[in-house]
């Protein structure tokens, strides 16, 4: 998927994109393969991948759920800014707190939102565990969202403490989704939250599987979760 292929397919999707949005997609692609060179952000580095498989597949989130609806958006192990950058690009209003365990990682990302002129942009060095027990954290964002950083029963309890009550919690998923919701249904209902939806469709052009479930926050979390670092991934509620 070239630049303009980008363009095209998202414009299908009812996202037109500004001149300076184009020009934001083009610099981030840049400084991605720049800093790529200096630190290990990420394994696709051309082109046609990175706007496929990073920017497209990232805002894919926003075809099946409403980001014009909410302004506060916590991204949990973000690493080079996916999802939630490519979908702060295309909703600029979103106010936008990434939190990665590696500082490295939010070196890049703070260089990138200055390059890139982003505003309302907070990044945080953090284990999600501990920052999940911040109170100027817990339960106060709208949406929560995670792409690719654990499977679903781990994920749920590094991401639903965050969102508030009535707030979201968003999983981008590849083709195993549907064997991870099952196994992360237990952990869903203990933390709080329920299925809204589900979504499984093609990312275009290589046609790979994809899943996308938005999670309800319909109780507040119990306090004992997240439970301290590495103890979600060892022994997730199940």
């Amino acid at each position: 998927m070239n630049e303009k292929q980008f363009i095209e397919a998202l414009a299908a999707k009812g996202i037109e994109l500004t001149e300076t949005q184009v020009a934001q997609f083009k610099k981030y692609f840049e400084l991605l393969v720049e800093w790529n060179e200096k630190m290990n952000l990420t394994a696709i580095t051309d082109v046609e991948g990175v706007y496929l498989k990073h920017f497209y597949d990232s805002i894919s989130a926003s075809f099946y759920f409403d980001f014009t609806k909410v302004v506060s958006v916590c991204d949990v192990g973000a690493g080079a800014g996916f999802p939630s950058i490519p979908i702060k690009i295309c909703f600029p209003h979103l106010h936008v707190t990434i939190v990665d365990s590696l500082n490295k990682r939010i070196t890049f990302l703070n260089h990138l939102s200055e390059e890139l002129q982003l505003e309302n942009m907070s990044f945080v060095h953090s284990r999600a565990e501990e920052f999940g027990q911040n109170t100027k954290y817990r339960e106060q964002f709208d949406v929560v969202t995670a792409r690719a950083v654990a499977r679903l029963s781990v994920l749920s309890e590094l991401c639903i403490p965050l969102a508030k009550q009535g707030g979201s919690f968003v999983a981008l998923k590849a083709a195993a989704g549907a064997q991870e919701l099952k196994e992360a249904k237990k952990a869903i209902t203990t933390l709080g939250a329920s299925l809204k939806e589900e979504f499984n469709f093609l990312l275009p052009v290589e046609e790979s599987e994809r899943s996308l479930f938005v999670f309800d926050k319909i109780k507040q979390t119990p306090k004992k979760y997240p439970r301290k670092p590495g103890v979600p991934n060892k022994t997730p509620i199940q």
